[in-house]
């Protein structure tokens, strides 16, 4: 069944995408486009990402880092230890 008829997504797409780590719809929209033209879709793109378990919600649920962390190259320094 499609759900974004402006760019042809499934709802079989949108969920792939949600297991592929995307959890919201502007995550959705940036991975497929669905949501991005006319936005008569993203109501139910919020509906089917309700349904699924998103791993970075369980993640801040947790207490856990949501985004992995970022070495600096060397001879610069890291942001927190720069202020």
């Amino acid at each position: 069944m499609y759900v974004c008829s402006c760019f042809g997504v499934t709802e079989a797409q949108v969920k792939q995408h949600a297991e592929d780590g995307a959890c919201t719809p502007r995550q959705i929209a940036s991975a497929c486009k669905a949501g991005t033209d006319c936005g008569s879709c993203v109501r139910r793109i919020q509906a089917i990402l309700g349904r699924g378990a998103c791993p970075r919600r369980e993640l801040a649920d947790q207490g856990r880092p949501v985004l992995a962390e970022v070495d600096a190259p060397d001879g610069f320094d890291r942001l927190d230890e720069a202020a």
